[in-house]
């Protein structure tokens, strides 16, 4: 069996790394993209590490990403993302990483697909998983996406150039609606757990939120605590699959198990303090909710950055759980200080009624990306198996 070469990228966007590929690079036939993204990470594998490929073990480092031309005329490129299953044969392409969503910006302009001039560049993203526009503004150096700057971002160590991501009316990413049930809260009946008080959001991405206190805990878990203990997962695993029927994403429980990505579920909890991975202690004061999220079954050593902007979106909705667990007497315009597992996220979200409904206009956070690789992955298909 001989290895095929292509040309990629290897790309830190935000807390995640994934492999980006130039949609001409691969096969017309999107059918015939999963293999290669398999191979290409490493996929399945039962260890869970992807040795023999470019992923990391863990969900935040298990992605691939495809860029192109637009198929949209307010967009400049068309961006596609596919998480990989780490020990499935299953790559996923029901939601967007918000991470990997601030290098495609970037990515494009150093690739030349997007042509820039001046000291900074907006790059309008097209993502296709959700059919949602995502502005990039970040600055360049010597026509190149900068990469030296002074923004650190929890999770990652090291500084650098910010990127401004703004999602352009996120609401109905996954499903067309902000509230796929029509309520900022509902009562979910959960087979086998009991009825949680649970609030189900689409923004960005479906998400399903729901209250540390009605899990048992204290909502400061760091993700070894939440890994070991399997009574919380079957929990937050069963929340997901009967909020995934509910809000219309899948039809089965059997259906919702299989479809990994989306909705993703957490929890909150009022602003207190708790300590970080690195041993910091964030105070309660300074921070306006707690939150934790899951990623395809694991606990995010951050939060992801599409379920922090729907967390953010929902805490702007009176009567959700979000909104009830949010430090009381702030500025409903300002930006929402997030404490989680790597320290504190800062998210904006502008959620207003039209015609009498919720409308999200807007959310917005800063990002670092960086290249690190550029190049050919090697992947093993199958005898008489190609590219073109």
């Amino acid at each position: 069996m001989r290895q095929l070469k292509i040309p990629a990228v290897f790309m830190r966007g935000g807390t995640s790394n994934a492999v980006v590929f130039n949609a001409s690079d691969l096969p017309r036939d999107r059918a015939r993209w999963d293999e290669i993204f398999l191979a290409a990470i490493g996929s399945p594998d039962p260890y869970g590490r992807q040795l023999d490929g470019m992923g990391g073990g863990v969900s935040s480092l298990s992605k691939v990403c495809v860029v192109g031309p637009p198929t949209r005329g307010d967009a400049d490129i068309d961006y596609t993302f596919a998480q990989v299953q780490v020990r499935e044969a299953r790559v996923d392409y029901s939601g967007n990483c918000g991470n990997m969503s601030s290098a495609m910006g970037p990515y494009a302009v150093d690739e030349g697909l997007v042509k820039v001039s001046g000291p900074d560049a907006l790059v309008r993203v097209h993502n296709t998983n959700t059919a949602k526009i995502i502005w990039s503004r970040f600055a360049l150096d010597g026509g190149m996406a900068a990469v030296d700057g002074n923004l650190a971002i929890p999770g990652v160590a090291g500084t650098g150039a910010p990127v401004r991501l703004e999602f352009r009316e996120p609401g109905g990413a996954t499903t067309g609606n902000l509230l796929p049930t029509g309520n900022v809260a509902d009562i979910l009946e959960v087979p086998g757990c009991g009825r949680y008080r649970v609030s189900m959001v689409d923004a960005a991405n479906a998400c399903v939120f729901v209250r540390a206190t009605d899990l048992g805990i204290k909502g400061t878990e760091l993700p070894d605590e939440i890994d070991a203990n399997p009574g919380l997962l079957g929990k937050l695993a069963a929340i997901r699959i009967a909020a995934s029927v509910a809000m219309g994403i899948a039809r089965t429980a059997k259906e919702a198990q299989e479809r990994a990505m989306v909705p993703f579920v957490g929890f909150v909890s009022t602003p207190q303090d708790a300590k970080t991975l690195t041993g910091e202690t964030l105070k309660g004061t300074e921070v306006d909710l707690t939150g934790r999220m899951m990623s395809n079954g694991q606990p995010h050593r951050a939060l992801p950055l599409t379920a922090s902007l729907c967390m953010a979106v929902a805490a702007r909705l009176p009567g959700s759980v979000v909104f009830d667990a949010i430090m009381p007497g702030g500025n409903p315009a300002s930006e929402i200080r997030i404490a989680m597992p790597s320290g504190v996220l800062t998210v904006a979200a502008a959620v207003n009624k039209l015609d009498g409904q919720w409308y999200a206009e807007q959310g917005a956070f800063y990002r670092t990306q960086r290249r690190m690789f550029e190049g050919n992955v090697l992947v093993r298909l199958a005898p008489g198996r190609g590219i073109s």
